[in-house]
């Protein structure tokens, strides 16, 4: 992944051929383009994430807007966008949301790239092959499989209820499109996972369905972010250590870390019930309320138990805004 751009290609077996589908395929791949950011080092993200990302991001509509996965955008204060044909334009950070993972890009430029239609994730079944393409043609994309479909929880408090999973794994999935047997988007990459199938493991990623795009698009591309109350956020990273869940890293001046919890804390119950998976952790979190809300937690720390209560915030509200120079 290190690797710059040119240096490094899928085998020729392992990469799509335009006669294995019954889509144009060279199309479907131009649509992907490759994304750049800068973000600022005093960004709240810049620890985590880094001050320099890189991945794609897919050409969605006539005007050029392109979806991406929105951890590469998030506060940055550049974006290049770069296409299979080799056209450079900047980009805006036009939108990022919490709750699908979604980010928005919109060019400041002309791409000159055809829009991918988009399909739906209910239209492939698991086993079904696929194209995960990331931005560099059919050298950079692979011929993939959906091993499953199923929730997922990422300790930074997310949640999907039904997310897709593919193998091989593709080395640059960040924003990396899954293109399905119609030619259609089907999702967005999000992540590299490893999977315990049968006796052995395979490295995969999980998607984003592209289903989650529909209805908050127009919100996001008129407001920056969809149209609804954000959700309490506590800045707290956990984990499942088997039956347990234990708090795995606090952010910085986030309301968990304010309210002294610490790494290695089980986390017992959210306002006076017992979470039984880290999904079900962070659902509770946000039964509680829009962000603002009061948040109850029990925890266990070494032999001795304590409630701890804190008001959750926004999580927006630490990133540093996008601005047009």
């Amino acid at each position: 992944m290190a690797k710059k751009e040119g240096e490094w290609a899928f085998p020729v077996d392992m990469r799509p051929r335009p006669d294995e589908w019954r889509f144009d395929l060279d199309t479907a791949l131009d649509s992907v383009v490759g994304l750049r950011a800068e973000i600022p080092e005093d960004a709240f993200t810049a620890q985590i994430l880094g001050t320099e990302r890189a991945g794609s991001g897919v050409v969605i509509r006539e005007d050029g807007l392109v979806l991406t996965i929105g951890y590469l955008i998030t506060e940055a204060s550049t974006i290049w966008l770069t296409t299979n044909k080799g056209n450079v334009v900047g980009g805006f950070p036009l939108a990022y949301d919490q709750t699908t993972g979604f980010g928005l890009v919109h060019p400041l430029g002309k791409l000159g790239v055809k829009p991918i239609e988009r399909g739906t994730a209910g239209s492939c079944r698991v086993g079904e092959n696929v194209v995960m393409a990331g931005h560099g043609g059919r050298a950079h994309s692979l011929k993939a499989a959906i091993f499953a479909k199923r929730e997922f929880a990422g300790y930074w408090e997310y949640v999907l209820d039904e997310a897709m999973f593919t193998a091989p794994a593709h080395p640059q999935w960040g924003g990396a499109a899954l293109i399905g047997a119609d030619g259609k988007l089907l999702g967005i990459g999000s992540l590299l996972v490893q999977e315990k199938i049968d006796a052995g493991t395979i490295q995969g990623n999980m998607i984003v369905p592209i289903d989650l795009l529909a209805p908050i698009l127009d919100e996001m591309v008129k407001l920056g972010r969809p149209n609804r109350p954000p959700r309490p956020w506590l800045g707290l990273y956990a984990t499942e250590a088997g039956p347990r869940l234990v708090v795995a890293g606090l952010a910085s001046g986030a309301p968990a870390e304010k309210a002294g919890l610490r790494v290695g804390d089980v986390l017992m119950e959210v306002a006076g019930t017992k979470p039984s998976s880290l999904a079900d952790l962070f659902r509770r979190i946000w039964a509680c309320g829009p962000a603002g809300a009061e948040v109850k937690l029990k925890i266990l720390r070494e032999t001795a138990t304590r409630e701890v209560t804190m008001k959750s915030v926004d999580r927006n509200d630490f990133l540093k805004k996008p601005h047009l120079h």
